[in-house]
């Protein structure tokens, strides 16, 4: 087996809260990457449609009030349910390209009513067919005034050549657990997506590299004043405090020694491509697996319940 993955990093800014839009900068993304012949491309957390950057901005905390009411709305109207084919596009590039896609997507789920949402980091196979949908598990602080929690369904790898991938969501990458979850199953390239800003990148992605002796791919979006839609709900408030820039990419990667093989990237929009080789993982190995030779599950041992997790159970009588 080929031990090569090439690897396209879109570090994009969305079309803020507009799906139909950024959805077309993904698809353009994609078919960029396919034309440099990437075998793999990864995307920002919740990319699809855009962060909740006017949370941090309007007072969201305060009950309500109008503008964060009518906000939320505008955000949930924007978010992707999968059931309903919305990612369809996508999946038809994926299989048209070959090429696997980490999506970050706010999602809109039917199994839990349709009106809540969760950010979910999305993985559809070079055959075009979406593997696993993971619900961040917890919202981070002001997160939770407008994403709901979601379960452990989502905690699965994949395989991809030579490769064993996994990913989580922004600060779950800080969550010693669910990266054990994927640890166990055998990950070794680890997906890390992030809304943006090298704060969150530059220490963490060479810490779970070197704790897993695993490739750590974090990739970031951008987000400026400028990047804000004219049709935006409540513009002029949002912007009245808003920096110049909310979210400066950072996207990186790093071997599985812990050393960076791209440094995080900032300030700048488009495809970031690196190549990494699978046998750089068996040679870190040699002297730690966390999961393998350097593990002692007779003493510790995670559980983890991998069920989709839903209000109302149906069950039809015979």
């Amino acid at each position: 087996m080929n031990t090569s993955l090439k690897i396209g990093m879109a570090q994009i800014a969305p079309v803020w809260l507009d799906k139909s839009a950024t959805l077309k900068k993904i698809e353009n993304s994609i078919m960029e990457a396919a034309k440099e012949n990437c075998e793999l491309i990864v995307f920002g957390e919740a990319l699809l449609p855009g962060y909740p950057f006017w949370l941090a901005l309007t007072g969201g905390a305060e009950w309500d009030k109008k503008v964060n009411k009518e906000l939320h709305a505008h955000y949930v109207s924007n978010s992707i349910c999968i059931e309903k084919g919305e990612l369809d596009s996508v999946c038809q590039l994926a299989k048209k390209n070959e090429i696997a896609i980490y999506l970050g997507v706010m999602e809109r789920p039917t199994d839990r009513g349709g009106h809540s949402i969760y950010a979910s980091l999305v993985y559809i196979n070079e055959e075009g067919k979406v593997q696993s949908v993971h619900r961040k598990l917890q919202p981070t602080y002001d997160e939770r005034l407008t994403w709901a929690p979601g379960d452990g369904n989502g905690l699965q790898v994949h395989s991809l050549k030579a490769f064993t991938l996994g990913g989580l969501n922004c600060w779950e990458n800080w969550m010693p657990l669910p990266r054990t979850a994927l640890y166990g199953q055998g990950e070794n390239l680890h997906i890390a997506v992030w809304p943006g800003s090298n704060h969150n990148t530059k220490d963490i992605t060479r810490f779970i590299a070197r704790e897993s002796r695993s490739y750590v791919v974090s990739v970031s979006s951008l987000m400026s004043k400028a990047d804000f839609p004219n049709g935006t709900p409540h513009l002029d408030t949002i912007l009245k405090d808003a920096p110049d820039t909310l979210a400066n990419g950072g996207s990186c990667i790093a071997g599985p020694d812990g050393e960076w093989l791209i440094e995080p990237v900032l300030h700048k929009e488009g495809l970031i491509i690196q190549s990494i080789d699978f046998n750089r993982v068996l040679e870190e190995r040699q002297n730690f697996d966390p999961v393998g030779h350097y593990s002692r599950p007779d003493v510790t041992k995670l559980i983890v319940n991998t069920e989709r997790q839903t209000t109302v159970e149906l069950k039809k009588n015979n």
